[in-house]
């Protein structure tokens, strides 16, 4: 790969160094406790009210997911902007993203772009989305652009922070694969435009362990076996934890609030900290390449960005990744939206324009790890070009894995209560 900078923080991994320090207002429900499965959940916290005081009940709010796709409604008083407007001259674009989840020198490009309107792109970053939420509700600072993820379509919408888009401004969608101009979270991209993509999968060095996983019959369960105690890791995010021992167990519904399925995974858990003594962690990115740690549960970008961590010498080669080649596993997606409290409406939609451009997307890829959904990129020419060594190309995601793959959604509160037990009773014991 050309034009590489230092290696990048994943976003994600940023999500779950906090996944627990989330404001009251924005809690889909209240911290878990160690309860029966299936016990009535506690209430959720109402703190910090004026954040959620125009969200209708959680209860109310539709849960997007493929067999259920949502098409959002369009407040009163904000409806899209009109065509045929001119970007604003001497804007300050704020742009609100995780750190280092975008490359600095697009942002810098576009500027170069737009010099004939003086705009200057001040880029601001958040934690995890709970507390970006919190701040966008604040109005505290005009954000216009959001880097964000289906997870929260609701409470966006709900909670009037979010402006439809103009489809006009925005014709690069046409370059993006047809499933994100139609997606389940956001039917007739009416919010958003997609950002990067990515499966979860298992990630290992193949010197230090040279068993083919993929070739198991069943690869999850490398992290019930043995004679691999304490050399490797399941991520530090009770989700993608959960809905990898699901589908370890057979099961294919990772949102699943059926208090067997989810007695049976708890279980499964257990005996996975008994057997193999996994680590809990958000650092497989770089322990994997550095060899002071063997295999792990991680992200397609994140085994994408690990070449660059690897010490001098080491062969990009020895690098493994592997989800299942149906594309039946855990996917996702995040996306760029324009913020309602924003100050520049048209030059936004300007930038999304921007971001999806081909040289653009494929720029920024060179920097997250993430890839963007662009049907320029296919797993041959994204080898060939060098974004990727040919072992790790079970890294790339495919379109049609979006029509068979399993989303992580938002769940019902008295289920997250569930999920987080599960997870807390398991953090107890790693």
């Amino acid at each position: 790969m050309t034009d590489r900078p230092r290696p990048p923080i994943s976003r994600r991994r940023l999500l779950q160094a906090s996944a627990f320090a989330v404001p009251g207002a924005w809690v889909l429900s209240s911290c878990a406790r160690a309860q029966p499965l299936g016990a009535p959940a506690p209430a959720a916290s109402t703190a910090g009210g004026s954040a959620a005081a125009s969200l209708p009940p959680l209860t109310e709010i539709p849960i997007a997911s493929p067999q259920n796709p949502v098409k959002w409604p369009i407040n009163p008083g904000n409806e899209p902007i009109a065509s045929g407007l001119e970007p604003e001259m001497n804007a300050t674009l704020r742009v609100y993203n995780y750190p280092d989840y975008v490359y600095k020198r697009v942002l810098k490009d576009f500027q170069k772009e737009y010099a004939d309107y003086n705009v200057k792109v001040e880029l601001s970053t958040f934690n995890d989305l709970p507390e970006a939420l919190t701040k966008i509700r604040s109005g505290s600072v005009p954000f216009d652009v959001g880097f964000l993820t289906y997870n929260y379509m609701g409470k966006l919408v709900y909670g009037d922070l979010i402006r439809p888009l103009n489809h006009d401004y925005i014709p690069n969608i046409n370059d993006v694969w047809e499933e994100f101009q139609n997606p389940f979270y956001d039917q007739g991209w009416q919010y958003t435009v997609p950002y990067t993509i990515y499966t979860t999968g298992i990630g290992w060095r193949h010197d230090l362990i040279p068993e083919d996983i993929g070739a198991r019959p069943n690869p999850y369960d490398v992290f019930w076996d043995a004679k691999y105690a304490g050399a490797i890791a399941v991520l530090d995010d009770d989700r993608e934890v959960i809905a990898m021992t699901i589908l370890r167990n057979g099961g294919t519904d990772v949102n699943s609030g059926d208090p067997a399925v989810l007695g049976q995974t708890r279980d499964s858990m257990l005996e996975m900290l008994s057997v193999s003594r996994p680590r809990v962690t958000i650092t497989g990115y770089t322990d994997i390449p550095e060899g002071t740690m063997s295999l792990s549960q991680c992200w397609s970008g994140d085994m994408i960005t690990g070449q660059y961590y690897l010490p001098e010498g080491v062969d990009p080669a020895l690098l493994r990744y592997w989800s299942p080649p149906t594309g039946k596993g855990v996917i996702g997606n995040d996306f760029l939206c324009v913020l309602k409290g924003g100050e520049n409406p048209v030059m936004a939609h300007h930038f999304l324009n921007y971001m999806l451009k081909n040289d653009v997307a494929i720029k920024n890829l060179s920097f997250v790890g993430y890839q963007p959904p662009l049907r320029s990129l296919t797993p041959e020419t994204m080898v060939a070009d060098g974004y990727l060594p040919a072992n790790l190309a079970g890294a790339i995601v495919k379109p049609e894995w979006f029509q068979v793959g399993y989303p992580l959604l938002e769940l019902p509160v008295a289920v997250e209560a569930e999920y987080q037990a599960i997870w807390q009773q398991f953090k107890s014991g790693a």
